[in-house]
């Protein structure tokens, strides 16, 4: 039994590895996807910049006419939550339905399960690099110079993208096997869009161990924080370590598990 569970770890792993050799496949694929999307449109894949751009303005007029909030420190902290809460909405909502909507993929060709889980990575990736020109817009209206400690922001998309990736085959299978997981994750990640410090700062609230126990709160910060010119504190990075960690190897565990039986549930 020992040896079995060895051989699934090996044979998961194995995939991952196989799913990143074909890199060109999914990089297309998910290029593919956005492009078809909104085809045939005027705008085209900008659709998204622009939604989410009436998105951070209708919020940003809102904090400055109820919450009377100064539009010079709003708007760049709003629109860099937005931003990155959508990056991380958007990985986890769509993990969900990873090989329920390439069922038909995953039937009729032989190729690594991890192919698909890269795609929405990219794909999410490539939106969020959309997203990010609004946060470019805000800032040089509203004369935000971050400097050289913006970089560190990118450390904090990996970290968004590396443990999405991983989460995916554990929200990925479980919505292949039980189809309310969808559902369910997407109501959860409306709750979690006002439980975390996206439009509101961890600095209002009394009672600190409402946001030191949210996850979310840490990998908005770590990519929030350097876009607005302030360092993340360390023990941001320790804890995102630690998360990546952990995520990293139950998801693995588990996808060892359930590798074999995806193509039943579908």
């Amino acid at each position: 039994m020992k040896f079995y569970s060895l051989a699934r770890i090996v044979a998961a792993i194995g995939d991952l590895r196989d799913g990143l050799k074909q890199s060109e496949l999914w990089l297309t694929l998910g290029w593919h996807d956005i492009r078809q999307r909104y085809r045939r449109s005027l705008v085209g894949p900008f659709w998204i910049t622009i939604s989410m751009g009436m998105m951070i303005a209708g919020l940003g007029y809102l904090t400055n006419g109820i919450m009377n909030q100064r539009s010079e420190d709003s708007f760049p902290y709003i629109s860099a939550g937005i931003i990155v809460f959508y990056f991380i909405s958007a990985l986890i909502n769509e993990g969900c339905n990873v090989f329920i909507e390439t069922s038909r993929s995953i039937l009729q060709i032989k190729a690594p399960f991890s192919i698909y889980v890269y795609q929405v990575a990219w794909r999410n990736l490539l939106i969020f690099l959309h997203n990010i020109t609004i946060y470019a817009v805000v800032a040089v209206l509203f004369k935000v110079n971050p400097g050289y400690v913006a970089f560190l922001s990118i450390i904090g998309v990996f970290a968004i993208v590396l443990n999405g990736f991983f989460f995916t085959f554990v929200i990925g299978g479980l919505g292949a096997r039980f189809r309310d997981v969808p559902l369910i994750c997407t109501n959860l990640m409306q709750v979690a869009f006002f439980l975390s410090p996206v439009f509101w700062k961890a600095s209002q609230i009394q009672n600190p161990l409402f946001v030191e126990f949210n996850p979310f709160y840490y990998f908005l910060e770590a990519v929030r924080m350097p876009l607005l010119g302030q360092m993340p504190p360390a023990m941001i990075w320790i804890v995102i370590a630690a998360i990546t960690c952990v995520n990293a190897i139950v998801s693995v565990l588990f996808f060892a598990r359930i590798r074999p039986r995806i193509p039943y549930w579908l």
